[in-house]
């Protein structure tokens, strides 16, 4: 497969660009903090074989004081022992959202969640896998490149 800048989707549509890297922004400031956004935002980036997502935002977290052993072990949460209650629903919400085509969400998985997180961090959560799926998609389809 071909590394190579496929299409300059950002620049080509700025104003969207702009709306979705504000929404981020918002999503960043709100009810669940940026660390636990990053931890989401990478975990459904893996998901989504996003490599610019994923360098994006563990290089975020890492920023933020997160240790490389706990970042390492994103894909296999359920058997780290690195991880909160409170991460460990958020990243159990945001996978099943994720992969919602091929999986179903129950109430007792919503019930779960509710453990943890307040409605309001539940419905933000949303829009956060919302937001970088979005994000994943275009650099995905458009071959953005990691930044050397």
């Amino acid at each position: 497969m071909s590394h190579a800048a496929r299409l300059p989707v950002f620049d080509l549509a700025p104003k969207p660009f702009q709306n979705l890297y504000a929404l981020s922004n918002t999503l960043k400031k709100g009810v669940l903090g940026a660390r636990l956004i990053d931890l989401v935002w990478l975990r459904v980036s893996q998901i989504n074989g996003c490599a610019f997502c994923i360098d994006m935002h563990w290089q975020d977290l890492v920023k933020q004081g997160a240790d490389a052993r706990h970042l390492n072990t994103v894909a296999g949460w359920r058997e780290s022992p690195f991880f909160d209650a409170r991460e460990r629903a958020a990243l159990d919400w945001a996978e099943r959202v994720a992969v919602i085509p091929t999986g179903e969400i129950t109430d007792a998985h919503y019930a779960a969640v509710r453990e943890q997180l307040s409605e309001a961090e539940v419905a933000e959560l949303g829009f956060a896998v919302a937001t970088i799926t979005a994000w994943n998609l275009l650099n995905v389809s458009s071959r953005t490149p990691i930044p050397s």
